[in-house]
């Protein structure tokens, strides 16, 4: 099929590189000329594991292109995807102008009977008003339909080409034949629904998993207290199908460019049919204040942070990604600097994207792992990213000028601390900073 991708952010770029692997022809389509350019020149904007080779490769077989005209784009396709951005506003509600912007234009340069869809997140009966505003603007036929989109940053690709269900809403008989056999290689979990269904389906997921999230770090909170252990308690939890074992890992909460925006757009879409979504505000709440559960222990092991040292080992909001939209490092390294602190900050990939969002004279931005933890007296460790899972501890210790080490994704085991001179504070884990603790546990 002839395919046009409106947006080239991560759902747009991805979902039309992996249709491009299908087979289809397509093109995509950003009004921002330095990003095409980048793309044609055979550069990825976004940082996502396997993307680039999936780009250079079907780029190759001219399967896959990239342009500013969306005249031309919108002409050319049969099926045209609208994945541009949903920011939230101040209040929370999803900023629509985007896609506002998206449809009018389509509208203008329609040529002929087109399939529209929408991948964009975006509030319960946005589609209704894309079809509105595109009749008022155009005298060819279309249809509209809604197929949200469900990737993970980094595993977009295996998630968009590999993906637990697909989800599509339309009320056209013919445009869902036509979706369906274009997705139906992807996976045979084929959800067919109304279109104000399947805009709720793409909210209700993340709503759902955010909860997931903050319900299992307010039991690590709780563990700390009684003496428990988050990780057991998840693991026992997990294996009762009922509850499964995705999403309840103890850390520092949820960050990104989705859970926050979808959850605070959620919220706003209850209050408009006059409903208190009180169960999701507290899902906020609780993943607001969790990241500066950071800032309380080092304030315990350190006592006042003016004049201290801390390395921070990782910016994104999750490893395998450049991604620093509301990461948790963001809030604790502002915190940091309020109380005085000098930083010293790592991250193998996202580090250029923080520091444009970010720089302080106070902050000291290392080359690796070992130059940012050099004379530190804390490391606190915020994205779980492969190379410090590997670090030997006892030869951490020796480049630092204290031994205190903020674990806030539970990356080191009881085993490697025990044989290490740190304090040792992690999320939802025994205290193991007291020696007498320590030999305890040693002894089993």
């Amino acid at each position: 099929m002839k395919l046009t991708m409106i947006g080239t952010g991560y759902v747009g770029l991805v979902s039309g590189v992996c249709f491009a692997e299908l087979g289809n022809e397509v093109i995509c389509v950003d009004a921002a000329a330095h990003k095409i350019d980048m793309l044609n020149a055979g550069e990825v904007p976004i940082y996502e594991p396997g993307l680039k080779e999936l780009i250079a490769s079907n780029r190759a077989k001219e399967q896959l292109s990239f342009t500013t005209d969306l005249n031309e784009a919108v002409g050319y396709a049969d099926i045209i995807f609208i994945a541009v951005g949903t920011p939230s506003l101040p209040n929370g509600e999803a900023n629509l102008s985007y896609i506002e912007q998206a449809a009018a234009d389509i509208a203008r340069a329609m040529n002929g009977h087109k399939i529209i869809v929408t991948k964009s997140t975006v509030p319960v009966g946005t589609n209704e008003m894309i079809r509105d505003l595109i009749s008022r603007n155009t005298s060819h036929s279309f249809a509209v339909a809604s197929v949200p989109e469900f990737l993970r940053e980094g595993t977009a690709v295996q998630d968009t080409l590999a993906p637990d269900r697909v989800v599509i809403g339309t009320e056209d008989g013919e445009t869902l034949r036509t979706l369906v056999e274009l997705h139906k290689r992807l996976t045979h979990h084929i959800i067919t629904t109304d279109i104000r269904s399947a805009e709720m389906i793409k909210y209700a997921s993340n709503a759902f998993l955010a909860t997931k999230i903050s319900f299992i770090n307010e039991i690590a909170n709780i563990c700390e207290k009684v003496g428990a252990d988050v990780t057991r308690v998840a693991e026992g939890m997990g294996y009762d199908r009922r509850i499964g074992s995705a999403f309840l890992k103890a850390g520092i909460g949820y960050g990104g460019s989705c859970f926050p925006k979808d959850t605070e757009a959620l919220i706003q879409i209850a209050g408009h049919v006059d409903y208190e979504f009180k169960l999701l505000k507290s899902v906020v709440e609780v993943n607001n204040d969790q990241r500066f559960n950071v800032i309380r222990k080092l304030k315990e092991a350190l006592g006042p942070l003016e004049g201290r040292n801390i390395a921070v080992w990782g910016l994104a909001f999750k490893p395998d990604t450049d991604d620093v939209r509301d990461a948790p490092a963001m809030d604790i390294i502002q915190s940091l600097l309020a109380q005085g602190a000098h930083v010293r900050a790592y991250d193998p990939i996202a580090q250029a994207n923080f520091r444009r969002e970010l720089d302080h004279p106070s902050i000291t931005w290392a080359e690796d792992a070992w130059e940012a933890a050099q004379d530190s007296e804390a490391v606190c460790l915020l994205t779980e990213w492969s190379e410090f899972r590997l670090v030997d501890l006892n030869e951490l210790a020796a480049v630092m000028k204290d031994h205190v080490l903020i674990d806030g994704r539970n990356v080191f085991g009881p085993e490697q601390v025990l044989l290490s001179p740190f304090r040792y504070y992690s999320v939802g884990r025994p205290d193991l900073t007291h020696l007498e603790q320590r030999i305890a546990v040693r002894n089993g």
